[in-house]
């Protein structure tokens, strides 16, 4: 008999569902992690403005900013095309799939199937299979939007 994983949670403001997994956020969780995801795509970068995030998550969510509340909205509706296209290759499709992926991640260590582990060769994290002599999973790389980055005019 196969035990079931647990799903994440850290709230109940956001969902997101795959097959049997269901991933519930917090607010602030799930904002951090959109905008974790936008740097890692690196369509933006670091320290976004209350409006900006307010739009990312929208597009996330809802799969377009419909009502721009920031730069960043105007930004994605002028790119718009250059930003979508089939579903492995839209922005929105991997924003979804790295918030996802990350508590996945994130719930597999809390579970103690992964292990965490820096690698100063690399620069950042790998993560690390304890049961299988500590073999490391292999992430799918993801596509860059830096050709179409957004980069905030000014900070008021």
């Amino acid at each position: 008999m196969t035990e079931k994983r647990g799903d994440y949670d850290s709230g109940d403001e956001f969902v997101l569902e795959y097959g049997e997994l269901r991933f519930t956020f917090n607010e602030r969780d799930f904002e951090e992690r959109c905008e974790q995801a936008a740097v890692r795509l690196g369509f933006v970068g670091t320290g976004l403005g209350d409006q900006e995030r307010e739009d990312l998550v929208n597009l996330v969510v809802n799969g377009e900013v419909s009502q721009p509340a920031s730069e960043l909205g105007d930004h994605v509706n002028e790119f718009w095309p250059e930003l979508v296209g089939p579903a492995d290759r839209s922005l929105v499709h991997w924003l979804r799939r790295l918030v996802f992926r990350g508590a996945w991640l994130d719930q597999r260590v809390k579970e103690g199937e992964l292990d965490v582990r820096w690698d100063s060769d690399l620069g950042g994290f790998r993560y690390i299979q304890p049961t299988r002599g500590g073999e490391q999973i292999e992430l799918q790389s993801e596509p860059s939007w830096g050709r179409v980055v957004y980069i905030p005019r000014e900070r008021h």
